[in-house]
């Protein structure tokens, strides 16, 4: 495989309006509607960037078939974290350093989806 392994996610929600808030006030970023015949709305995304790194991962608290984690890149993942508490989110994990990769924290969304966050400082 000459590309990263990811290409696509899809993060599944009841409620658009709220999720949408979630994202956009925690990411500081505009979603797009797309085109398509269900209701989606897309990250930013550069359509010459192709694919995303990821890993199997065991975890304490995260149990094998529950989930799938989609983790987002941010500056300070605790900046992004403490956004997304003041929407609603449940803190999993905060900021917590995984060696020379960084760190990472991990929440739930206003949809119920984990989901992670990761900086390099």
């Amino acid at each position: 495989m000459a590309h990263n392994p990811v290409i696509w996610f899809e993060i599944y929600v009841q409620d658009m309006g709220r999720a949408k808030k979630f994202y956009e006030t925690m990411l500081e970023v505009k979603l797009s509607k797309l085109n398509t015949p269900d209701e989606m709305w897309s990250f930013p995304m550069q359509m010459d960037q192709v694919g995303a790194g990821g890993a199997l991962v065991r975890m304490g608290g995260v149990e094998p078939g529950g989930s799938t984690i989609v983790y987002f890149a941010c500056a300070d993942c605790a900046v992004e974290m403490a956004r997304a508490e003041k929407q609603g989110a449940r803190i999993h994990k905060r900021k917590t350093s995984i060696g020379e990769y960084g760190f990472i924290s991990l929440l739930y969304d206003t949809e119920g989806n984990m989901i992670g966050l990761h900086s390099l400082q």
